[in-house]
């Protein structure tokens, strides 16, 4: 039997040994490129490999740092700027003021005169500790609305929605509080406010209660939220009257039993209404929204360790002890300083702060998303807002203001704020001028504030217990804080600076006043601003403005 082999190359010739031999090359081509392509492969699956364990390292050393690091993280740690901060750490903006402020020397006469109570100015509350109205014999039915903002623009709602309970003869469900977009709190009015005293103190005005009766317990938020009911209202006009609740909501609450107003934020005027209606708003808000034990025991923990002593931190223990560096001047006394410097305020004054370009990029970028627009100012140069007093001051500027007013470094000073937009670098040089600042944390322990941490309406109702009992108040900027704080101290009759925005703005810009010219314009400007009695013109806020509504002469 004869096998056929396949020929050797050596036994070819010519044309048939250049075929062979070029098939082979095109074989061994191809054999090397899949080699090389099968090497990359690995080389690439490799790399892939190392390139995930990498960033799952990187991914753990981000999520750790804040455990490690936590000061980095802290928007009020005594550490530098976080090195993930979106803005550059702002330098002084006022070097030449603040170098002389520091060195400066306040007249003991001056001293005297700046913390020196309010003389009486001869009004007093005339709320009447009886029924302003008495309460009507039958309910109408049940109201129910549901507040947005913080905690004080909640605070002027319900007082709002006692009235307009009174209005139309209804019974007040306890109001929901909505949560907050920006503060993220979730607090109910049961865990801010004492419910049993707020239903005592009005039980002879109108009807209260905690919760609906069976019969209507589908009236909830989320009955709301999904569809078009024919029980609420939501198209209540802002600063509407008492006509049109009578006409337009009566007759849902005749109908149904029930009504629910949202939102409901400014939907009462402040105009053409009955003294004795003006009067019950007052009652509510000074008498009747006491908050709950908690929060006033913490409150006035606090207040007890401003006046009096230094603390000394052992791990969670605060250590009393005599202060003997407090001035003669101011002892026993404190200064509360609203600082209202958080981003969302940043955003929505679209004035320059200093933070440098990528602090503008970022501010520009939150206004379009948070505020959509909204922000008219944004129209306006930076000197043309600061010279229309619309834009917010500084810590720098602010503790500049304080110490041409005559407030020195001995003073102590309550920090009443949520967050400050920028950490411990914005606020250096306010601590500069004012080492003895202090706030919830550089006083109280972790586990006193357990109950408050957290929770921003909660620590807003500890600074404002703080902020009703300091010697006095000033606020950085206008808001809800600042004018819940101007008529309630107007209506006890205490010290609070009303800061001269347009007037400072001013000030500020002008980059060659000398200290001593910047102090005696500071005094000068302020006078006349330290809480003295102003009458509520028309269209301002009762709650800012309680004279002559709710103070009366004699």
């Amino acid at each position: 039997m004869r096998y056929r082999t396949s020929p050797s190359p050596l036994t070819l010739s010519g044309t048939k040994l250049r075929v062979w031999s070029h098939g082979a090359s095109l074989l061994d081509r191809i054999w090397g490129r899949w080699r090389r392509r099968k090497g990359k492969m690995i080389n690439f699956f490799v790399y892939q490999y190392h390139s995930q364990r990498r960033a799952v390292y990187a991914a753990l050393l981000v999520m750790l740092l804040p455990v490690f690091w936590p000061a980095l993280f802290s928007p009020l740690g005594h550490a530098s700027p976080s090195m993930f901060s979106e803005w550059n750490a702002p330098k002084p903006r006022h070097t030449s003021l603040l170098k002389a402020a520091l060195i400066s020397e306040i007249p003991n006469e001056r001293k005297s005169e700046l913390w020196a109570p309010l003389a009486p100015q001869g009004w007093k509350p005339c709320i009447p500790s009886a029924s302003i109205t008495g309460r009507p014999v039958k309910s109408s039915g049940f109201i129910q609305v549901f507040l947005d903002g913080g905690l004080n623009q909640q605070r002027m709602g319900i007082c709002d929605a006692v009235a307009v309970a009174k209005i139309l003869n209804a019974t007040l469900v306890i109001p929901h509080l909505e949560v907050n977009s920006v503060w993220k709190d979730s607090s109910l009015f049961e865990e801010i406010y004492d419910v049993d005293h707020f239903i005592n103190v009005l039980k002879d005005e109108i009807f209260v209660v905690r919760e609906l009766p069976p019969e209507y317990a589908w009236s909830t938020r989320e009955y709301y939220a999904v569809a078009i009911r024919t029980t609420r209202i939501k198209t209540a006009p802002v600063h509407a009257s008492a006509n049109w609740y009578l006409e337009n909501v009566l007759p849902v609450l005749q109908s149904y039993g029930i009504v629910a107003i949202a939102p409901f934020s400014h939907r009462l005027a402040f105009d053409n209404m009955t003294g004795d209606l003006q009067r019950l708003r007052c009652k509510v808000n000074f008498q009747a929204l006491a908050f709950v034990p908690h929060v006033n025991t913490l409150g006035e923990m606090l207040v007890k360790r401003l006046r009096y002593p230094k603390h000394v931190r052992s791990d969670e223990y605060i250590q009393e002890v005599v202060d003997e560096n407090v001035s003669n001047d101011g002892n026993g006394k404190y200064v509360t300083l609203h600082l209202r410097f958080d981003k969302d305020m940043a955003a929505h004054s679209a004035c320059d702060f200093g933070g440098g370009k990528a602090e503008r990029l970022a501010l520009a970028k939150y206004r379009q998303v948070i505020w959509q627009g909204r922000v008219m100012n944004s129209q306006f140069t930076d000197e043309e807002l600061r010279n229309q007093g619309r834009c917010p001051m500084t810590p720098e500027e602010i503790g500049l203001l304080l110490a041409a007013l005559g407030f020195d470094n001995k003073t102590r000073l309550y920090l009443a704020s949520h967050k400050v937009y920028g950490g411990e670098a914005r606020i250096s040089s306010l601590r500069k001028l004012f080492p003895l600042m202090e706030d919830k944390k550089s006083i109280a322990s972790s586990e006193e504030l357990a109950r408050v941490e957290g929770k921003a309406s909660l620590l807003a109702a500890v600074d404002y217990y703080v902020s009703m009992h300091s010697d006095i108040f000033i606020s950085a900027s206008p808001g809800n804080m600042h004018n819940a704080m101007v008529g309630h101290r107007t209506y006890e009759n205490l010290k609070t600076i009303r800061p001269n925005m347009a007037l400072l703005g001013q000030f500020f810009l002008n980059k060659s006043l000398e200290w001593s010219e910047f102090q005696r314009a500071v005094q000068a400007g302020h006078k006349g601003r330290e809480g003295q009695i102003r009458l509520r013109k028309p269209k301002q806020s009762i709650y800012t403005y309680p004279a002559s509504d709710c103070m009366c002469k004699g």
